[in-house]
């Protein structure tokens, strides 16, 4: 493929597109890896590290390149891919792990970061390989602009994807067309296809993409069932009228209005004094592999610093109110923990907003509010 070619252009995006969506946790180990070192080596940790990172991405990915011309291979990795795929739509529970080693130094923070690529890179790898399309030159230009994006930015990125949810969507749909593309190109039917099949070259990939959204969104759908089913349902409290009251926010403009729909019902209250107010922020727990390399205290400190951010606009707004209130934030998935800490501290009520800032689209509700109303036993008020 040349530079002036449309497949060039559209392969390029592909490749991109692809380290954006599958490299949000390498983002995270790196940022987290960096984050103990004194303020002026965590962009030496974070240059190095990644620097030397690239370089073995794309080491790796000619490798597979290179084996991919085989036989069979392409159609076991179209299998793996179509696999990460649905995996991307799934949904991520608590993991039990408490941490990796503290990196207390910039050798061991870039060692961290290297080991985690290398460990965490199987499915980056295999893609970007199928994409790239047997293009060396193609595979370097896209392996050396992606993955500096992803790391620098893997803030705003992970921010984009937590709050805009349908770009794991995209991205889970975007690798079942280059499973589809890679399972027609393998060398054992690649002949037959063109010469007796050639549609299956449109139909494979649409196939795939449609088939991995298809099939992911059912299994996750099934998950969340089941995993709701495994939570015991709290006992509501009744009490002497509203006293405690739990109010959940997570920094959206949701959220804020949550908070303002509290103050009214507290207005309404006969001694609005008694009101004993909780606010609550819960921390989405990053996945098995990130905790693998980084040190629990490490990322207790993240969690705190993302939950502050979260807390902010509700105390600026309750403060400024004369409104007391305790602040605390716990680790887990949202709509769970909510309902749970509700029963534990015997709240009569919880307040939240309809959607957050991670909300997935739903019919009427986000998902952390549809999962507090169904698993809660406390009255839940919902606001637009």
């Amino acid at each position: 493929m040349s530079f002036d070619s449309p497949e060039f252009w559209v392969a390029l995006l592909q490749i991109i597109g692809i380290n954006i969506v599958l490299s949000g946790d390498n983002a995270v180990v790196i940022a987290l890896a960096a984050r103990s070192l004194p303020a002026h080596q965590q962009r030496r940790a974070v240059a190095w590290g990644s620097g030397a990172a690239v370089v073995m991405r794309i080491v790796l990915t000619i490798v597979a390149v290179e084996l991919l011309r085989l036989p069979y291979l392409k159609l076991i990795g179209a299998l793996l891919l179509l696999w990460i795929a649905v995996q991307l739509l799934l949904p991520e529970h608590e993991s039990e792990d408490d941490g990796g080693t503290a990196n207390s130094n910039l050798a061991a923070a870039i060692r961290t970061i290297l080991i985690a690529d290398l460990v965490m890179s199987l499915d980056n790898v295999i893609a970007v390989a199928a994409a790239a399309k047997d293009s060396l030159t193609l595979l370097v230009i896209g392996l050396a602009i992606s993955i500096p994006l992803v790391v620098f930015a893997s803030t705003l990125l992970l921010t984009l994807m937590s709050r805009f949810p349908i770009i794991i969507t995209i991205g889970a749909a975007l690798l079942g067309w280059v499973a589809g593309e890679m399972a027609i190109t393998d060398p054992l039917v690649k002949d037959w296809v063109n010469a007796q099949a050639a549609f299956l070259h449109y139909l494979a990939p649409a196939l795939g993409a449609i088939g991995v959204v298809l099939v992911g969104k059912w299994l996750a759908s099934r998950e969340e069932k089941a995993h709701e089913a495994a939570e015991p349902l709290p006992v509501a409290h009744v009490g002497a009228g509203m006293r405690r009251v739990l109010l959940a926010v997570d920094g959206s403009d949701g959220a804020a209005r949550a908070v303002q729909q509290l103050l009214a019902l507290r207005r309404d209250l006969r001694d609005p004094s008694s009101l004993d107010l909780l606010v609550l922020n819960v921390q989405r727990p990053v996945t098995g592999d990130v905790s693998t390399f980084v040190a629990g205290a490490t990322l207790d400190d993240y969690y705190r610093d993302n939950a502050e951010q979260a807390l902010a606009p509700a105390r600026a707004l309750l403060t400024a109110a004369g409104v007391p209130f305790r602040a605390e934030y716990r680790v887990g998935e949202p709509g769970h923990m909510i309902a749970h800490e509700a029963q534990q501290q015997g709240c009569d009520l919880i307040v939240m907003g309809v959607r957050g800032m991670s909300a997935h689209v739903g019919a009427l509700l986000g998902s952390v509010a549809q999962a507090t109303v169904a698993a809660s036993g406390v009255p839940v008020l919902l606001t637009k």
